[in-house]
């Protein structure tokens, strides 16, 4: 923007000049717009009786006195009750004539027909529009409407004279209406951007001062890299310039309306009332990396392995819904569909059982979802598979016990989504998922041409056995693996890495760094304290004679005095740590992690805090433990249910998560369970008694970065490591 006269710089007006001569949209006419319900009726009349000919004719026979009125009338009714999301992507009937709100683009070119209607879809850019009937004189900057129906809303902002983005934030806030039927919430607008010359923030509910608005910016190092919060500098244009030419393009806005934005409903467990509505708009990196994916994956012939190194705060879950939609309806360059299957594969009960909700939680039609649960027997695995089911979600460990038992797949090819895949992306189990998706006619081939023979001759050697083995290696040709995880380790960045001179790195970044900028997680090292500094502030502050020793300061006292360093005392210093400072954040909610460095350790610690609890006569401090197995701890062999369930509670190892979030339960105690996937918001504390290195350390003190209402900070007492 050098040389410009930068105060004197028109955002609107350069907004409006990009979307009409590259943007794919006409020039709406503001004062055409009916504040009282929210619409551009000549051209949603317009788009109705130029792609829907029979369908108007039909109406104005049954509605001969005043058609469009009555179509108007019905338009707002159904929207009112529907919503507007579900209006425009299924349309709606009166008297039994169906009209359509919005075209689809068609997932190929070979009907011409589908074409014609989805170019006969009006965009229009506004300016200026007057959205209020009891504040006549209120505008907003920008308005874009699809065929007469406002969908997104602009407030822009210049820093060179005096404000930014957080102006245009207060003006939604406190300016713009919620009861306006434009910005009715589901009804109208379903999404707001707040945008300066550096920065994009949006929302897709105006609620006054409770307002919310998430960031819609690339990163500062560009989309997809490893960077902090913010955008790159543009030398050729507007910073935040990639909203309106990328983001609010003709095509690209028609393909968000359709197949990203999601109404997340929440309903009571009991009564099945909704308890809360969230309109989701994805976020920048979301789109782009699953935008990405498909473009690369439209373009590549053979089988190949993506990594997405995706931070906490990412939204993962529904970055993985969105790719495997878009997946499941995939064509190639040819126009042929790519893949007969999207699986979507977790290492963990647990994982499955969210992203399943997730999913099926998304628009789709009835058939298109399997879902592969610990109360369906192996065989319905197998038979997703040769039912073909478009997108088929399971665990890893159902493999082994079908792959032997699935029809050829000569041609076919699948896409594997892997979540967590640190974890998931070695073993037997990840081995027998590869065999049970190859395709074996090609793997033969291949390994006819290694040895030298024909297909025929390999085919009658007794060498079956080595055939398995060899569907269980390497990169089949008939595979695409998509590979989420926050931490890989280095053999996971080798497996799904693409290798860029000397090392092997993601094809995709949202970087930690990044998501605590934006306020996605919490910077737990930012609360990282060690044992030995812990005793030092205590010390300090007992040296003051009129101190008054709380029950944590005696503690931390006497632990570092004791040098046998006994359990009990650590017991004591961990209880009332809990105490002090967990119980009392998150409005009384806060819970804590207990990481130990054995199973035994976890067994002790836990008989060991609740006989302290006993002693001391605490009810507030309530314990689970969390292992693999059975452990022996004196005469006695434990397991995990067995020690976490009373005589009127039987608590199974797969039940804990939900008992431990909530209120019967505050502390969990683990050995390597849970130290990796496992989410609960509510987690506060952590007290680590456990080497931690590399990628565990990560994965570990992770488990207390995630964000809810209340949470504003987190503590760690670490025994063992350093702050290094």
């Amino acid at each position: 923007m050098a040389g410009d006269n930068l105060k004197e710089i028109n955002l609107e007006a350069a907004i409006e000049e990009s979307l009409l001569t590259e943007g794919g949209y006409e020039r709406g006419d503001a004062k055409a717009f009916n504040a009282v319900n929210a619409l551009d009726e000549q051209t949603l009349l317009k788009f109705i009786q130029t792609s829907q000919p029979k369908a108007w004719k039909k109406y104005t026979l049954i509605y001969p006195a005043n058609p469009d009125q009555c179509f108007i009338d019905r338009v707002c009714k159904v929207i009112r009750e529907r919503g507007l999301l579900d209006v425009l992507r299924k349309g709606f009937k009166d008297r039994a004539i169906e009209f359509k709100l919005m075209f689809k683009r068609p997932t190929n070119t070979l009907n011409p027909d589908l074409i014609t209607q989805y170019n006969q879809n009006i965009l229009q850019c506004m300016r200026q529009v007057h959205h209020s009937v009891s504040r006549p004189n209120d505008s907003v900057d920008i308005m874009l409407l699809l065929n007469g129906i406002p969908v997104v809303s602009m407030e822009l902002k210049n820093q060179f004279t005096g404000q930014d983005v957080t102006n245009a934030i207060d003006q939604y806030k406190f300016d713009r209406s919620g009861a306006d039927a434009a910005f009715e919430f589901k009804r109208r607008v379903l999404v707001h951007f707040a945008v300066d010359l550096y920065n994009v923030f949006m929302t897709t509910k105006l609620n006054g001062a409770k307002t919310f608005f998430l960031p819609f910016n690339q990163g500062s190092n560009g989309a997809g890299k490893v960077g902090g919060r913010g955008n790159p500098a543009n030398l050729n244009g507007f910073t935040t310039d990639y909203l309106w030419k990328n983001i609010l393009q003709r095509d690209r806005l028609l393909e968000i309306i359709e197949k990203y934005i999601h109404l997340e409903v929440i309903r009571d467990k009991k009564t099945k009332k909704v308890t809360k509505e969230t309109m989701i708009f994805p976020r920048y990196h979301q789109l782009d990396v699953v935008e990405k994916l498909v473009a690369d994956t439209k373009r590549t012939k053979e089988g190949r392995n993506y990594l997405l190194q995706h931070s906490a705060g990412s939204g993962k879950s529904n970055e993985i819904a969105w790719l495997a939609y878009r997946l499941a309806s995939l064509h190639n360059e040819e126009d042929k569909e790519m893949f007969q299957s999207v699986f979507v594969i977790t290492d963990r009960r647990v994982l499955n059982k969210q992203l399943q909700n997730t999913i099926l939680g998304f628009d789709h039609y009835e058939g298109l979802i399997a879902t592969i649960t610990d109360k369906d027997n192996s065989a319905a695995l197998k038979d997703a598979i040769n039912d073909k089911k478009r997108i088929i979600i399971a665990t890893l460990h159902r493999f082994p016990l079908i792959y032997k038992e699935l029809d050829n797949h000569k041609g076919k090819q699948f896409a594997i989504i892997v979540d967590e895949a640190h974890s998931s992306q070695s073993g037997k189990s990840a081995e027998k998922l590869k065999a049970a998706l190859a395709d074996t006619d090609e793997a033969l081939k291949e390994w006819a041409e290694i040895e030298g023979k024909t297909e025929e001759e390999m085919m009658q050697m007794d060498e079956m056995e080595s055939m398995s083995d060899l569907l269980t290696q390497g990169q089949h040709k008939n595979q695409f693996f998509y590979a989420f995880t926050a931490t890989p380790k280095p053999k996971t960045l080798q497996t799904f890495g693409e290798k860029r001179g000397e090392i092997y790195d993601a094809f995709h970044h949202y970087s930690m760094r990044q998501a605590i900028d934006e306020g996605f997680i919490l910077d737990v090292l930012k609360y990282y304290t060690t044992y030995e500094t812990s005793y030092k502030i205590t010390k300090t502050i007992t040296e003051n004679p009129e101190y008054d020793e709380p029950p944590a300061t005696k503690a931390v006292k006497a632990f570092h005095d004791n040098h046998e360093f006994v359990i009990e005392q650590k017991i004591a210093l961990i209880v009332e740590k809990i105490r002090e400072i967990t119980l009392n954040k998150i409005g009384g909610k806060g819970k804590a992690m207990v990481v130990c460095a054995s199973r035994a350790h976890a067994v002790r610690y836990f008989l060991t805090m609740k006989e302290y609890c006993k002693k001391q006569g605490y009810t507030n401090v309530k314990p689970m433990v969390a292992f693999s197995g059975a452990v022996q701890y004196g005469s006695v062999e434990y397991t995990e249910p067995q020690l976490n369930s009373t005589e009127e509670l039987k608590i199974s190892e797969s039940a804990l998560p939900m008992y431990f979030a909530s209120d019967m339960f505050n502390v969990l105690i683990v050995a390597e369970k849970y130290q990796t996937g496992f989410d609960e918001p509510l987690l506060h504390t952590m007290i680590v008694d456990k080497k931690l290195r590399g990628v565990k350390c990560v994965q570990t003190l992770s488990r207390l970065n995630r964000i809810c209402e209340g949470k504003t900070d987190t503590f760690i007492l670490d025994f063992v490591n350093t702050a290094e």
